[in-house]
């Protein structure tokens, strides 16, 4: 699978802006992330580019997140890929994480939206402007950004084996990479 053709799959089933980005984030977060663990960047990438391509089509039924795409789009993405999508929203799909790419798209995706957030509460509204101090305090701030599951975050030191402090120093430097594709 290439990018572009899974640019194709994302630009069919997402109409969000927001959402999109969000897309994007996590896309170049994985991308960090597989060069961290010295993998693949290209499927790593590609898996967060995808991973909530079926969020729209599946609002309100929960346990379909993650899943509802293979429906839509049987046998064009690989496999590995498709395992860590529908294993991204564990909790509801009753689908594990099992590989480090499994439980890197799982506690990076709600990370990217804690620091999008907290760039908005920036007065010039930039990436440029965060610091890994200034995050990991928002994100420890239960009343910030409340609908992101901090203890999916909180895993990247036990199932991947990198401390937060470096999780979110990684998160906040790849986001920084794309923050003209981000508005931010």
């Amino acid at each position: 699978m290439t990018r572009q053709s899974a640019w194709e799959i994302l630009s069919k089933y997402l109409t969000n802006p927001t959402l999109i980005k969000h897309c994007l984030a996590t896309e170049a977060t994985m991308r960090a992330l597989a060069t961290r663990f010295d993998d693949d960047v290209d499927v790593w990438g590609i898996t967060g580019l995808l991973h909530d391509a079926d969020y729209e089509k599946s609002k309100g039924h929960p346990e379909e997140h993650g899943v509802l795409l293979f429906k839509f789009e049987p046998n064009a993405i690989p496999t590995v890929i498709e395992h860590a999508i529908e294993a991204h929203n564990y909790t509801y799909t009753n689908i594990m994480p099992e590989s480090k790419m499994d439980w890197a798209i799982t506690c990076c995706d709600q990370l990217t939206g804690i620091i999008y957030a907290a760039a908005l509460t920036q007065k010039d509204k930039k990436l440029s402007s965060l610091t890994v101090d200034f995050v990991t305090e928002k994100l420890r701030q239960k009343d910030f950004a409340l609908g992101a599951n901090r203890d999916a975050i909180y895993l990247c030191e036990e199932k991947l084996g990198i401390p937060l402090g470096e999780f979110v120093g990684i998160t906040l430097t790849a986001m920084q990479g794309v923050h003209e594709e981000l508005g931010l």
